[in-house]
């Protein structure tokens, strides 16, 4: 299983996304995602996210949030830990990145962007600053089959009920940041 860090830079309303478009044979071509990659020999998940995030964006990471653990299981690719990370201050210029072209997005219009389907909702637990977490993505092919939120099996589904209200993850909904079960 191989261990990667993903981050978000977080500037106001807009998070810094990368639109996956230049790497060949990559499994997130064409996907919006934050930054971050592999872990080198020797490297704890906040030293793999510092040193993704100036390698990709030429940004040195002064103050971040790790939110969470998110393990990837697929009849395709590599199983994956991800260790997930929103960054609030750096300091630096923003380079191009080979990887793909770097935007900032309203976070309002994440979801409209080509993502994969887990990536919406840990999109929405870190917008709602949940507690750190475990999410288990389970994916045939590129489909979303399987979601476990924190050891508890929830429906992948989501309905929303807008940015600003709780969302709904099937068996729990979002208040606050903390989910709590449905009664």
């Amino acid at each position: 299983m191989k261990s990667t860090t993903l981050c978000y830079l977080e500037r106001g309303d807009q998070y810094l996304m990368l639109h996956r478009t230049k790497k060949e044979n990559d499994l997130n071509h064409d996907k919006w995602l934050g930054v971050g990659g592999k872990f080198e020999e020797g490297e704890s998940p906040e030293d793999c996210m510092l040193r993704e995030v100036r390698e990709e964006t030429g940004f040195t990471v002064t103050q971040w949030r790790y939110c969470g653990i998110v393990t990837f299981i697929s009849d395709i690719w590599e199983a994956e830990h991800m260790h997930l990370f929103v960054c609030t201050e750096w300091t630096g210029n923003q380079i191009v990145c080979d990887e793909g072209d770097l935007e900032w997005i309203d976070k309002k219009q994440l979801l409209e962007l080509t993502l994969w389907e887990g990536d919406r909702i840990f999109l929405k637990l870190i917008d709602k600053q949940s507690p750190f977490f475990s999410l288990k993505l389970t994916y045939q092919g590129d489909n979303l089959q399987q979601v476990v939120l924190d050891g508890k099996e929830i429906n992948s589904e989501l309905a929303s009920g807008g940015h600003n209200s709780a969302f709904r993850i099937n068996s729990f909904h979002f208040v606050e940041g903390y989910a709590v079960p449905n009664s």
